[in-house]
């Protein structure tokens, strides 16, 4: 049952509504006065919906409504009174009022705009992240998103017997044993291999560089000397595995705020000494952690000056149903992020298909179609991360495997990974796009997705182009040609924040609307950064990859056989660490094991690299899928329409989906007819 707050002065009118209620079947409360209201406001979590006198004595209706939104900002509160005017209505729109309406009112009007102002404060809970209260123990422990106590107990239990639990033997080999130079060296797939010195030892390497473990005075009596023995250096490395499998557990269930999540990686590389304190805070500022910041920028700029649907007239154009979106233009869209950065296309199409997605609930009267969204938002991710494998230029991890494979002498050009690399692209996206249509197609509330039309329409409301389009065409068109041209050199985020710093001296983007950008995203994409790098210093990355590699079975150690149990352990594991980081620990084990094998390197190096495009799962593994996760809102309410579990849910299908793929139609197919 509902309960509702009744705020009025006029005892026989506020005594009379709140009988009409409740034989209406809601709970009512009332009060004569704005200061019981607010007391009763911030002691009663139950009340739903405040119906509210705009004039009182003592404090006035929108006095009342400022200070109960400041305490209680998911409470509806309509204004009821009979001393309307428009005047006082924008007063209380300004204040969040959620409806004014006049006495006397309708009782059928009022009861329909209680009800949909409970709906309302159910978004509004999600934007305020306000947990739903709990009837049960049962119900405390499952919470509610954003607020998962039972989860939050079972990751610290996890962290806690990871942590404390004594060090494996195999850890304390791979982070004791001096470094010889030979391919057979147990630390040869660690991540400052090259850097370390002939007889050191990881631990030794480890402690020096980061200046972590024992401080001791210097030999020369000069400064101080960091040294550290397998086992400190266990510890940490176990911190790290206990991080990342707590953080992807709270990631994936929403058992704490995103942002918050990225901020406990911190707490524990802080406070369990895995770094020293700036090395923390360098390991959160990633170029990647600049370009999410700056696309999500860059993205409000677009839909501001409406150049987001010019572009769709022009990509978009000829699409007329979800079939061609799925099967002809996805297609396409994959070919084309194998030789530009899929990150960029997806940040430039992502808002254009939300375009797209609020015009359709026009088009079809519909107030929200969730499953459109989140087929528009897992489609573009799932297909951008599909173009990977096509060519060298798909991606910073598919330059980490060539270096691999220089460092054998048997590097393959350009044109010959694009000859073992492009024929998987369309055909995956095209497995996506069936995916995709068969499992969404009953779902949609939009029936007749004419997309051309919808792009057409919304380009013809903007008219001619005006200034601030004008003012931003030239710097766009300059950040693609900047990505495309220097960012080997100054990376993605680079030139991103240069045009930022652009479209705020011509007057486009304000700082309000980059202080308005989803902040918890790049805080997220910050923290996937760091846990790579901590996992990488103490070893933890190298006895992952050693681990999985020492279970194999006989089959799956040369040929072939070596080649799946690889991209498997890449394709699992980037979903985890970034894919740059994932390809830098596992290829420098598996690719001498294909030399020692008989095993050509191409075909586990490739295999590797591959795989790491699959990312599909989590929010981290890629910055397509944190674009798409933060620009995927609601435009009306705001709510998060692609959430969490969707990227587990669909992501987990989609990652099967591409290692049949990888399996059957490219290390069983057309691999087998090219040969090595």
């Amino acid at each position: 049952m509902a309960k509702v707050l009744l705020v009025d002065d006029e005892t026989g009118f506020r005594k009379s509504l709140a009988k009409r209620l409740q034989l209406r079947q809601y709970e009512t409360l009332d009060v004569e006065s704005g200061e019981e209201a607010i007391k009763l406001a911030r002691s009663d979590s139950q009340i739903e919906v405040v119906i509210l006198d705009l004039k009182m004595p003592g404090m006035s209706g929108d006095q009342v409504l400022k200070e109960i939104k400041t305490y209680r900002p998911a409470v509806q509160v309509i204004m009821l009174t009979g001393h309307g005017s428009l005047e006082s209505a924008r007063e209380s729109g300004r204040h969040d009022a959620f409806a004014y309406l006049e006495k006397p009112c309708d009782i059928g009007t009022l009861v329909e705009t209680i009800e949909a102002a409970r709906e309302a404060k159910v978004h509004a809970m999600a934007r305020h992240e306000i947990p739903h209260l709990a009837e049960t123990l049962l119900t405390w422990l499952v919470g509610s998103h954003n607020s998962r106590p039972g989860v939050i107990a079972l990751g610290a239990l996890l962290f806690l017997g990871i942590v404390l639990a004594p060090a494996p033997e195999r850890l304390l080999v791979l982070l004791g044993t001096p470094k010889t130079g030979v391919v057979s060296d147990v630390s040869h797939g660690y991540a400052d291999y090259r850097s370390m010195a002939p007889g050191q030892t990881i631990a030794d390497f480890y402690g020096h560089k980061y200046k972590v473990g024992s401080a001791t005075p210097s030999s020369s009596g000069k400064g101080t000397a960091y040294s550290m023995t397998p086992r400190q250096a266990a510890f940490r490395a176990q911190a790290m595995l206990a991080t990342l499998l707590v953080a992807a557990l709270f990631w994936a269930t929403g058992a704490i705020p995103v942002g918050i999540t990225a901020l406990l990686v911190g707490v524990t590389m802080y406070f369990l000494g895995v770094l020293q304190p700036d090395e923390v805070a360098a390991s959160y500022a990633k170029d990647a952690v600049i370009f999410i910041f700056g696309v999500l920028a860059i993205a409000q700029a677009m839909t501001k000056t409406g150049i987001d649907r010019r572009i769709g007239v022009i990509l978009l154009g000829p699409i007329k149903s979800l079939k061609m979106v799925l099967f002809l233009f996805l297609p396409m869209f994959a070919v084309a992020c194998s030789f530009i950065s899929e990150h960029a296309l997806v940040a430039f199409l992502m808002p254009l298909f939300m375009m797209v997605y609020a015009s359709s609930l026009r088009h079809s009267r519909v107030s929200e179609d969730r499953s459109l969204a989140v087929l528009f938002a897992l489609a573009l991710c799932y297909v951008g991360n599909s173009g990977g494998p096509g060519s060298p230029a798909a991606g910073g991890r598919n330059a980490v495997m060539l270096a691999i494979l220089s460092d054998y002498g048997v590097a393959p050009t350009f044109g010959q990974w694009v000859t073992y690399g492009i024929p998987f692209v369309p055909v995956m996206a095209l497995v996506a796009g069936s995916y995709f249509y068969i499992v969404f197609r009953k779902r949609l509330k939009v029936r007749n997705l004419n997309v051309s039309e919808i792009v057409r329409e919304a380009a013809e409301r903007l008219g001619p182009m005006n200034s601030l389009e004008i003012r931003a065409t030239p710097v766009l068109i300059l950040l693609v040609v900047l990505w495309v041209t220097v960012s080997d050199k100054y990376g993605m985020g680079g030139p991103v924040i240069l045009c930022i710093v652009l479209l705020n001296i011509l007057r486009v983007l304000r700082w309000r609307d980059i202080v308005g950008i989803p902040w918890d995203v790049v805080f997220l994409y910050a923290s996937a950064a760091a846990l790579g790098k901590g996992l990488a210093v103490t070893g933890a990355a190298l006895y992952l990859a050693d681990w999985f590699v020492g279970i194999l079975p006989a089959f799956m150690q040369a040929g072939t056989g070596l080649a799946i149990a690889t991209s498997l352990f890449t394709g699992l594991t980037t979903n985890f660490m970034s894919d740059g980081a994932t390809v830098s620990a596992i290829g420098p084990i598996t690719v001498p094991m294909a030399t020692i094998t008989g095993t050509h390197p191409w075909m586990v190096g490739l295999a590797t690299a591959f795989a790491s495009s699959f990312a599909h799962m989590l929010i981290i593994g890629t910055p397509n899928n944190a674009i798409a996760y933060a620009l995927c809102k609601d435009p009306v309410t705001g709510e998060q329409l692609v959430t969490l579990t969707d990227f587990l849910k669909h992501g987990a299908a989609m990652l099967v989906l591409s290692f049949l793929v990888l399996w059957f139609w490219v290390f069983l197919g057309y691999w087998q007819w090219l040969g090595f």
